[in-house]
């Protein structure tokens, strides 16, 4: 497929259907004049605005069903959804909401920065009243739905108990694999993903499907003080009755379904949207359960679908009606469970995922569904993932099983091509020709083979504009035009980065299993085994590090066997989190009394170099 073009077999969508633009500017009660919002140095750090270039028509370098979808979600203001439930949308990737109780307001899904949630909480005060914030509630363990919690209230209220701050059970085990563990990696692949760096216009970034970027202002977290441990727990929050039904596996490892009784409401979270949605997104997570999603979504319409009158997400415009509820959560199931049944079909008939890739499309009663469309996640990618759940990494071919890593075999296919200038010379012409899909794969290999090849670097780049400009899913517009933009002009970086307070919202097992992917194996085997046993004494705890044999072993309490420790930290766990994140080191805590160290200092020091820093701006498009 190049260029824009349909792809065979694809059924076209309902381009006469208004009804998604009549749903998203339902209920408008203000927009942010101007949707500019800064951080407190004055930095930019949400620009609604650059996006005015959408009221015109679609470009040719833009599909467009996803200029389609941008144009719907570049729409920003304060809606009511129904009386008592609002809505700030596009001040962020994602939605923030607002349900009025008693004596305040209880905020879900307070977005990705604290800068865009103040502001989105300011234009609900200024059109609502000053209503405290009673309550908030995070529907699921991404960072756009709980990193701006800062925005609306500080931990001091949380802590004394006046503001509670519910969550499904294990969001912060989840919270933490994806914005520690693996969080440097995943924030780097999402600088391509949302594409927050590029320039916004036609031919730039124009959104991602789910919203239009993402805000790069200051990410928070303050930890859950209630969990949600089962469908069918109701808690009364302000005043405000809602009806909770866990979805593990969905859209994300810990999330939840919010129903609203009294008011007939029912809160999707991540689980209907109006796109498709990622069983594997490109900016890496763990594998989701596209048939897990379908018989949740099933047990939602079992649940809720006779006492609701309208569903929201925490993403897009929500859908009103009892019918119409019902029609789009059906779909959305249909899709899922139609997307996972026909993967596993061909996976038994022996396809491989790229194979499933290239055949698998809906049946025209889904394909004709806007909401079920590839905006965010593709049908493409989403086979892949499918078939990595159940299969893995391996398609069975022996010829597969010993590859050698792509620098080493970019070497081999360039000189079995006849050189480097040859093969761009070759790849010139199958870029005449519109083969772009070839033309990447074999600049591909001579970039990793000789990523200072001027000519491969440009025409590269020429064929990632191109398919990007012609893609129908947001994510791969923006992963396309960002790997252009790097070859053009070095890399970007990665806008928004791991946060402190994720780190500081973290039990201690999970701020020492953290360090323990950081540990450089090879090294810590040569360096022996270390006993350090840690007291904190703001929290009263005790836990020891056992490095053997080159890995790490959290432990809580004392050593085992009775094993003396090489050294004894006594400190407050918020002076750990300050030399983990950087803002000082054990010695200048050490020097300046804040860690009092019994025993062998240099095991300290021995630890602390055995630890990797991370690389945040690591290269994706060449070696």
């Amino acid at each position: 497929m190049t260029g824009s073009e349909q792809q065979p077999g694809e059924t076209t969508p309902a381009w006469d259907d208004e009804q998604d633009f009549t749903d998203a500017d339902r209920g408008l009660i203000a927009r942010l004049e101007p949707c500019v919002v800064r951080d407190a140095r004055g930095g930019v750090v949400w620009d609604a605005d650059a996006y005015d270039f959408l009221a015109a028509d679609c470009p040719p370098t833009a599909h467009p069903a996803l200029w389609r979808q941008s144009r719907l979600v570049a729409r920003q203001g304060l809606y009511e959804v129904v009386p008592g439930i609002y809505q700030v949308r596009g001040l962020d990737l994602s939605n923030v909401t607002f349900a009025e109780g008693e004596r305040g307001v209880v905020v879900i899904d307070p977005l990705i920065s604290a800068e865009v949630a103040a502001a989105a909480l300011a234009l609900y005060r200024a059109h609502r009243g000053e209503r405290p914030v009673t309550g908030v509630i995070y529907t699921h363990s991404h960072v756009d739905h709980f990193g701006g919690v800062r925005g609306v209230v500080g931990p001091a209220d949380v802590a004394a108990g006046r503001v509670p701050v519910i969550a499904p059970a294990g969001f912060l085990e989840h919270a933490a694999g994806e914005n520690v563990f693996t969080g440097t990696a995943m924030a780097r692949r999402a600088a391509y993903m949302y594409g927050a760096a590029l320039p916004k216009g036609p031919a730039g970034q124009i959104g991602c499907g789910l919203g239009l970027t993402t805000s790069t202002g200051s990410v928070g977290l303050i930890a859950p003080t209630v969990d949600v441990t089962a469908t069918g727990q109701t808690e009364t929050v302000d005043g405000v009755r809602i009806v909770f039904q866990l979805t593990p596996g969905t859209e994300a490892p810990a999330e939840m379904n919010l129903h609203f009784p009294d008011l007939r409401v029912l809160c999707a979270a991540e689980n209907a949207c109006h796109t498709l949605h990622n069983v594997l997104t490109l900016r890496g997570a763990l594998v989701r359960d596209p048939s897990a999603w379908a018989r949740y979504l099933t047990e939602t319409i079992r649940l809720f679908a006779a006492d609701t009158d309208v569903v929201f997400a925490s993403h897009h415009w929500p859908t009103w009606g009892q019918d119409r509820v019902v029609r789009f959560l059906e779909e959305q199931r249909d899709a899922y469970a139609y997307l996972h049944d026909q993967c596993v079909r061909m996976i038994n008939a022996g396809y491989t995922g790229a194979e499933i890739a290239e055949q698998l499309r809906f049946p025209p009663a889904l394909e004709r569904a806007w909401h079920v469309r590839g905006h965010y996640g593709s049908l493409s990618h989403n086979a892949k993932a499918v078939y990595q759940r159940y299969m893995g990494w391996f398609d069975g071919n022996p010829a597969h099983l010993w590859q050698h890593p792509p620098t080493e075999a970019a070497r081999r296919y360039v000189e079995f091509m006849g050189g480097a200038d040859s093969v761009v010379a070759k790849a010139r012409t199958s870029h005449e020709d519109g083969d772009l899909r070839w033309v990447a794969e074999v600049l591909n290999h001579v970039l990793f083979a000789d990523p200072g090849h001027t000519e491969a670097r440009a025409l590269q780049a020429d064929t990632f504009e191109r398919l990007g400009q012609g893609a129908e899913c947001g994510p791969w517009r923006n992963f396309f035009l960002t790997g252009a933009a790097e070859l053009r002009g070095g890399i970007l970086g990665t806008p928004t980065r791991a946060a402190p307070d994720v780190l500081a919202a973290l039990t201690a097992e999970q701020v020492f299993r953290s360090m323990a992917v950081r540990v450089n194996g090879p090294r810590a085997a040569e360096a022996g085994r270390l006993l350090l046993r840690w007291e904190f004494t703001d929290t009263c705890e005790k836990w020891t590090l056992l490095l053997s044999r080159g890995a790490l072993t959290p432990m809580p309490g004392d050593a085992p066997q009775g094993e003396q420790p090489t050294a004894v930290l006594r400190l407050a766990r918020t002076t750990l989190d300050a030399v983990l994140v950087g803002a000082t080191t054990f010695a200048e805590e050490i020097a300046g009394g804040a860690v009092d160290l019994d025993g062998d200092a240099g095991a300290l020091i021995t630890f602390g170099s055995l630890l990797d820093a991370p690389d945040p701006d690591f290269a994706i498009v060449t070696p």
